[in-house]
């Protein structure tokens, strides 16, 4: 660090300033960088879905492949999105730190990558080794009301290969943001989902659903092949990253690396994601048991309800690497502020997003799969699941951010595993109970109820396990989006009324809903909204100034 005079404390905060606002922007760049590739990655898995619709329609070759579609979902889940991301990105995250910092030999970067990579790939290699053999034993625990197995058995082969390719592109896309690069990982999505629908569409007739496993096969290969690319050149020489001083020893890289990746803090992850992602185990094991469809029912609602938390959730994958170094540096009231931002702006899109989708769930369902086999009872089906999945849209948005914050220090926590077994629990509890009574519908309620236990645990605890959150502010500033989404909703059902046609209908209700959203979002100052409008105007106003004066010049 540079030393300045005592009285040049004016400079200082300046430098200060201008840092704070490059961060800023560079966070708004990435952030809008991620949601583009995450959309068009979800529009392209809408695609997919809508292929296997159309091709294979929702009945019991679908209910087959959405069985072995069950490892694909975990281990995106486990392996990419959550799990290897909330141990990788802080262990990079002071890996880079220390680097930057000027530690000596070994590289901690290099000696975190040589301690992991090789002893994940033998341990993916194993466990998806041991899936492919005991396929006929997964799928009769898994799914034990289905009538014949043997296609589900041949299609759960094909997927388990994702195990090892999923763990490598996980482990990749963690790395990368760690480094603050976000176009490769982003992009993995939309290669995976290509591959798919490619596959499907030419091997189809020939080989039925299991073009589809194949497709995933394949397409967790190209998800690695995106990615080790850029980060071999990150990884590979030692620059000086801004921003990124570690105000600590270096200290042994193998004794850190050790730390930073302790057996307790990996369990801890692991065990929590996999209670996260077995309620999409235990809706498929109650619907086993229901006329053949109901899986795919409940798989195609809830690939659509989840979009805008997917949406949503882009906010803490940029964030989230800035929170863990943030914590790195003992600078918690940076991470506070950080997550107390976040979890108000996720909340906000989330609850958007679901006031839409239950506004025009048959609508939404129609305009994207009653084509080919997939008919109009699939498509009231389907809507009558999703809106039920909506209720529960926020519960899950607060999960996925509230967990990162229990994380992002690294330390071992067993906080989030207890309250995601406290949701699991009400989840089997209620599902057994509610799927006589209301079927696919009552599977779904159950899942709504069990994750939004699970984000009130969560939020409750917040504070010595994890990043000093403020609770009571958080609660009280949530009240304004839930109360716009309810007023949206009923706004957006008057809008999708009259029309006949599905596209007209989606249109208008989408733009009631935002429209009304927005405005309350405004009077509720929901998420800093009216100073965030407000800079933006500004901006455009000085940038509008800025080019009349250059045409004036020009004109001269």
């Amino acid at each position: 660090m540079v030393s300045r005079p005592p009285g040049d404390s004016g400079t200082l905060t300046t430098d200060a300033a201008r840092e704070g606002a490059a961060s800023r922007r560079f966070l708004a760049r990435a952030t809008l960088l991620s949601a583009v590739l995450s959309m068009a990655g979800a529009l392209f898995g809408l695609g997919r879905d809508r292929a296997l619709a159309e091709l294979f329609g929702a009945g019991a070759d679908t209910d087959a492949f959405l069985v072995a579609w069950t490892l694909p979902e975990m281990a995106s889940t486990l392996l990419i999105e959550d799990g290897m991301a909330f141990v990788l990105v802080p262990a990079f995250s002071v890996a880079l730190a220390r680097r930057a910092a000027g530690a000596g030999t070994p590289d901690p970067v290099h000696a975190l990558v040589a301690a992991s990579l090789p002893r994940l790939c033998l341990a993916l290699a194993g466990v998806g080794a041991a899936l492919v053999a005991g396929a006929p034993l997964l799928v009769s625990v898994l799914a034990p009301g289905l009538p014949d197995p043997s296609l589900a058995v041949s299609c759960t082969r094909l997927t388990a290969t994702c195990v090892l390719s999923f763990g490598l592109a996980g482990y990749c896309s963690a790395a990368l943001r760690a480094h603050r690069s976000y176009l490769a990982p982003g992009a993995i999505y939309i290669a995976y989902n290509i591959t798919i629908i490619a596959t499907m569409l030419v091997l189809s007739e020939r080989w039925g659903v299991r073009s589809a496993a194949l497709g995933v096969a394949l397409g967790g290969c190209l998800m690695v092949a995106v990615q080790a690319p850029s980060l071999w050149r990150r990884i590979a020489g030692r620059p000086d990253g801004p921003g990124s001083a570690y105000d600590g020893d270096g200290g042994d890289g193998d004794g850190d690396t050790g730390r930073l990746l302790s057996r307790g803090l990996v369990c801890a992850v692991l065990l929590f994601t996999l209670g996260r992602q077995s309620q999409v185990l235990i809706e498929r094991y109650f619907a086993s048991g229901l006329p053949a469809g109901a899986i795919s029912h409940l798989n195609y609602a809830q690939k659509v309800a989840q979009l805008p938390m997917s949406l949503a959730m882009m906010v803490c994958v940029v964030t989230f690497p800035v929170v863990a170094q943030a914590v790195a540096r003992g600078d918690t009231r940076r991470a506070r502020d950080r997550v107390e931002r976040d979890l108000v702006l996720v909340a906000s899109i989330a609850l958007l997003g679901a006031a839409a989708i239950v506004a025009a769930a048959p609508q939404i369902v129609q305009l994207l799969f009653q084509r080919g086999a997939f008919t109009a009872g699939d498509t009231a089906a389907t809507a009558a699941v999703m809106r039920v999945y909506a209720v529960g849209l926020l519960g899950h948005t607060l999960v996925g951010a509230l967990v990162r914050s229990y994380f992002s220090a690294g330390r071992t926590t067993w906080y989030p595993l207890g309250a995601m077994g406290v949701g699991v629990l009400a989840n089997v509890v209620i599902g057994a109970w509610a799927v006589e009574q209301w079927g696919a519908r009552g599977i779904a309620a159950a899942n709504a109820v069990g994750i939004t236990l699970t984000a009130l645990l969560l939020l409750h605890g917040l504070g010595p396990r994890s990043v000093p959150v403020r609770v009571r502010r958080i609660v009280a500033r949530l009240a304004g989006p839930v109360c716009a989404a309810v007023f949206a909703t009923g706004a957006g059902l008057v809008c999708a009324g009259p029309f006949a046609s599905p596209a007209a209908s989606v249109a208008a209700c989408c733009m009631c809903v935002t429209a009304v959203f927005l405005l309350l979002a405004w009077i509720f100052d929901v998420a800093d909204t009216r100073s965030l409008l407000l800079s933006v105007v500004h901006s455009v106003r000085r940038s509008v100034r800025r080019s009349v004066k250059r045409r004036l010049r020009h004109g001269r």
